[in-house]
């Protein structure tokens, strides 16, 4: 028996990863207990989708259990043993916002919950491939002291800067603003090296951008093109946060990502740190991704400026995947944004339809 053991396991990247893996002829081990409902509320619920992962997928199995939760995540590891030859670390507090408002549970989950994982797994199955999807803020807010230029629609780097293709993994993660979530994350993603340096573990930090696809529970503080689409097709007001709406993002479609999952499992390395997004294959600025959404849907959306950006915010961040590809040559991006959005709408036109 093999087994992928994922927290998170009902949301985006979670779920994608539990039906990718099980298609393999893996034994997929869920954990996930909801928290996003917590941190969004309702609308943010994963529920829907873990039903569905129980229904479609016979070879998931579910487990309510809260990753802070030590003995009752040990049990399930016990339980298991070495016949876990993969874990997917999915499971966060993913927003900045939130995190100010109890640094206590963001620190404990982002923190605490990923030591608990590394330490189970080094306990009982040392040699399974540990990914862990970290984020682009440990950088905090150093790249927004790029050099920068406004253009019509976006901010863009200068060309003849080094970063120009995307940010790289040799950026500084100190001394810098991260917001309370980043500084969680920052603890995480050293953890994870360190398990790989410190024990010879084959552990992965993936620093991603914006994660996006059709199954995010999308919500104003986390899922910024999911939230976004929804808004335009439901008639949702939707509010722009500083920068004049120009700020940029890349995304990276679910199941690019979990492609990228697949080849560190197969041929997996210690102490690894990948910068991982849609890089300059699919990026898009907030004024971008609500044209390329109206013109989709046909719909206007109902938004307000507000000029004052989100703290610890990045005004540009693209990834430079130019790391990841030299160590898995096979792999690239398949989703730039406008077939991104395009999905989104299709998959969700009767869940999203207008108020």
């Amino acid at each position: 028996m093999s087994v992928a053991l994922i927290t998170g396991s009902a949301g985006l990247i979670g779920s994608e990863a539990a039906r990718f893996f099980a298609g393999l002829g893996m034994d997929v081990v869920g954990l996930d207990n909801d928290m996003r409902r917590y941190f969004f509320g309702e609308e943010a619920s994963t529920r829907w989708n873990r039903s569905r992962l129980e229904r479609q997928v016979g070879n998931y199995s579910h487990h309510d259990v809260d990753i802070r939760d030590y003995p009752a995540l040990e049990a399930i590891f016990r339980r298991y043993g070495r016949d876990i030859s993969l874990v997917i670390h999915t499971a966060a507090q993913p927003s900045h916002d939130w995190a100010a408002r109890e640094p206590f549970v963001d620190f404990s989950v982002n923190a605490n919950g990923t030591l608990n994982l590394l330490e189970a797994t080094r306990q009982h199955c040392p040699e399974a491939p540990f990914i862990f999807t970290s984020t682009n803020k440990v950088y905090g807010d150093t790249p927004n002291a790029l050099p920068l230029e406004e253009l019509e629609t976006r901010w863009e780097i200068d060309p003849a800067h080094r970063y120009s293709p995307g940010i790289a993994e040799d950026m500084s993660i100190d001394q810098s603003k991260h917001s309370l979530f980043g500084a969680s994350k920052v603890a995480a993603d050293v953890l994870v090296q360190e398990y790989g340096r410190y024990f010879g573990m084959m552990t992965s930090c993936f620093r991603g951008g914006c994660l996006t696809g059709p199954n995010h529970s999308g919500t104003q503080l986390h899922g910024f093109l999911a939230y976004l689409m929804k808004c335009v097709m439901t008639g949702t007001p939707y509010t722009i946060f500083g920068y004049g709406g120009k700020q940029v993002r890349d995304n990276i479609h679910s199941a690019d990502l979990i492609a990228a999952f697949y080849e560190f499992y197969q041929r997996p390395r210690s102490a690894e740190v990948y910068n991982i997004g849609g890089g300059r294959e699919s990026n898009c600025s907030m004024l971008e991704a609500i044209a390329e959404g109206e013109r989709i849907t046909g719909r206007k959306l109902d938004f307000t400026y507000l000029d004052d950006n989100r703290s610890g915010d990045h005004i540009w961040y693209v990834s430079d995947l130019a790391k990841f590809k030299a160590h898995y040559p096979a792999w690239g991006i398949s989703y730039d944004v406008p077939r991104i959005l395009r999905e989104m709408y299709e998959v969700n036109e009767e869940r999203w339809a207008p108020a």
